[in-house]
């Protein structure tokens, strides 16, 4: 119950507001998508992502922090790139092209990590634990990976609002891609050691 009146505490604040926004984009963008408006999808995940930019900085220029913008600014994060995630694969999964249907594999690395960074916040906020904040590997890589999943919207094969017009060859797509895979891992072993620091300070501490 403390805890939870710790999240309560301060939360009325412009950043917080913003990340609920945020969370409400996600149905948005996968209705979208589904029903093939590409344009407007690409808006909504552009808007998420700029206004991702903008509460971090309204939060430390207003000292508008607080303890459940800590937790709703990530978990916006990871809904929003659990739901790309699970589109993308299925996309291009369904691509004629095996090379594609090859590659579509590769974004369960996002959904695999984002899923467990949830289901782990989850466990520690019950347990009394805050879970990590976005270190720089963190940042970095939420940056790439909406820098990739623009290019894709923008001219990537099977999603690409402009690919009639230039279209990003097949093996452009899969390095970028992987490299923000490659960015992902890395960001996510970077939070064990403040993960493994509090389970010892809580429950093995003498």
């Amino acid at each position: 119950m403390d805890s939870i009146k710790r999240y309560l505490e301060g939360w009325k604040t412009i950043p917080n507001f913003i990340s609920f926004f945020r969370i409400l984009l996600i149905p948005v963008f996968g209705v979208l998508f589904y029903k093939g408006e590409l344009v407007w999808a690409l808006v909504a995940i552009v808007v998420s992502g700029l206004t991702d930019f903008v509460d971090g900085k309204i939060a430390r220029k207003f000292n508008q922090v607080s303890e459940l913008g800590k937790m709703l600014d990530p978990l916006a994060d990871k809904l929003t790139q659990i739901t790309l995630a699970i589109l993308l694969f299925l996309e291009f999964n369904a691509s004629a092209d095996k090379i594609m249907h090859a590659f579509s594999y590769v974004f369960l690395v996002f959904l695999g990590k984002e899923a467990v960074m949830v289901i782990f916040a989850v466990i520690m906020i019950a347990l009394g634990m805050v879970p990590s904040a976005a270190e720089i590997y963190g940042k970095v890589a939420t940056f790439v990976f909406y820098g990739v999943m623009v290019a894709l919207f923008l001219f990537g094969p099977e999603v690409g609002v402009f690919a009639s017009a230039f279209t990003l060859p097949n093996v452009v797509c899969i390095v970028l891609v992987s490299i923000s895979a490659v960015l992902t891992v890395v960001a996510f072993v970077s939070y064990i050691p403040d993960v493994v620091r509090q389970v010892k300070e809580k429950y093995f501490k003498k």
